[in-house]
């Protein structure tokens, strides 16, 4: 197999990313052989909005790192003890590095498996402090504990046709469905989405699929929020000035929401004629002002224990002035943290299957080949509403 060639998405620092050659994917931890791994041929890989921190600077990720965690492939080698999955499997790669053996995994808790990672709990592809695994922004890339980890599609020709959609199941959709199920989103729900990236609109999808009433979505690109009405949500633009509770109160006749999903994370502005500054806690203050007496808060969006870009000190080492007094009062929940991806990905998978979604046409995913990969950083950064999908082996006009 190490006769093929390999490229990769590789960061380069200073807001940069190149493709380049790469080595070819070993079946091996270290020095150590990996017998319950496979190498897939990558089928897809998208950008995710996580991906721009790291390239952007506003983590400690080092250059040459191989960017990359939503992945969806073509199984082209299994270890030796690998059973179930075999050479020619179409399948979704779970962002989360997963063991299935430690106490988390057992309890279901994938994101943050005690085994993949020395330095914390939970692992992922290519990505700062997530056990320096190797990414999948890339032609060719190995995956450990398969069997475990590795959704299979049950038909790979109605797979491909699905690609679009089915390629979201590596982190998108899930985490956007984890922040409403988290945020208590359900029948006649109403839901404030924080956020019209592909995150937050993957969220307002899965608060339609959930059964929710109304679905607002606030951001401050015009382009985002059109994409969110585009299948039905409420929008609030984020740079007119004005309160908040005034606009929802315009849409619902009531000054709060039931459920409220955070999926704009650390690098939060302030809103109205200051929205140009950064505000890290704006978004969780805003929940704990916005959600019900009783209600919940999702957090999918990233938070980090340290931002080297951070505007205070403060927050360069994570710390946020929060109104927690506010949500302690009003006996909020909030959910943080990464999606156990495995949680959810089979029942979104036979969701959009069954065409009871279509998840590619809410965030509107545009195919790139992996040599546009650095424009699509750059367009994904200015604010396009699009969800860029790498297909590595396939030149995209």
């Amino acid at each position: 197999m190490s006769s093929h060639a390999n490229r990769g998405v590789i960061y380069q620092g200073d807001g940069t990313v190149k493709v380049e050659a790469i080595a070819f994917p070993e079946l091996a931890i270290g020095k150590r052989r990996c017998d319950h791994g496979v190498i897939l041929k990558v089928v897809t890989t998208n950008i995710c909005g996580s991906d721009q921190h790291m390239v952007r600077g506003r983590t400690t990720a080092p250059s040459g790192l191989v960017l990359g965690h939503e992945i969806t492939g073509e199984v082209i080698e299994c270890g030796r003890d690998v059973e179930f999955i075999k050479v020619g499997d179409l399948v979704s790669v779970p962002f989360n590095i997963a063991c299935g053996r430690c106490r988390n995994c057992k309890e279901g808790k994938t994101g943050i498996c005690l085994n993949v990672n020395p330095a914390r709990p939970g692992a992922a592809y290519g990505y700062v402090d997530m056990g320096g695994w190797v990414g999948g922004q890339a032609d060719y890339v190995m995956v450990p504990y398969a069997d475990f980890n590795l959704l299979k599609f049950p038909d790979a020709d109605q797979a491909r046709e699905k690609i679009q959609s089915l390629t979201l199941l590596s982190d998108i959709f899930p985490t956007g469905f984890h922040g409403c199920v988290t945020a208590g989103v359900g029948p006649g729900s109403t839901v404030y989405i924080a956020g019209a990236g592909p995150v937050g609109l993957a969220a307002a999808a899965s608060a339609h699929l959930l059964g929710a009433a109304c679905v607002i979505v606030g951001d401050m690109v015009e382009d985002r929020l059109n994409q969110a009405r585009s299948f039905g949500c409420e929008t609030i633009d984020l740079t007119q000035d004005g309160d908040i509770q005034d606009k929802i109160e315009a849409i619902l006749g009531d000054r709060e929401v039931d459920a409220f999903v955070d999926c704009v994370g650390f690098e939060a502005h302030a809103c109205g004629c200051n929205h140009h500054q950064e505000s890290p806690a704006v978004v969780l203050n805003s929940a704990m002002q916005m959600t019900r007496a009783g209600g919940q808060i999702g957090i999918p969006g990233l938070y980090v224990t340290e931002d080297p870009g951070a505007t205070d000190e403060a927050a360069k080492q994570g710390s946020l002035s929060m109104r927690f007094g506010l949500g302690w009062a009003k006996s909020h929940s909030l959910h943080t943290g990464q999606c156990p991806v495995m949680k959810y990905h089979r029942a979104l998978m036979q969701a959009i299957l069954f065409d009871k979604i279509d998840i590619a046409k809410a965030v509107n995913v545009q195919m790139i080949s992996l040599d546009q990969a650095p424009q699509g950083y750059a367009d994904f950064d200015g604010g396009a509403a699009k969800k860029f999908v790498i297909d590595p082996h396939k030149m995209v006009s």
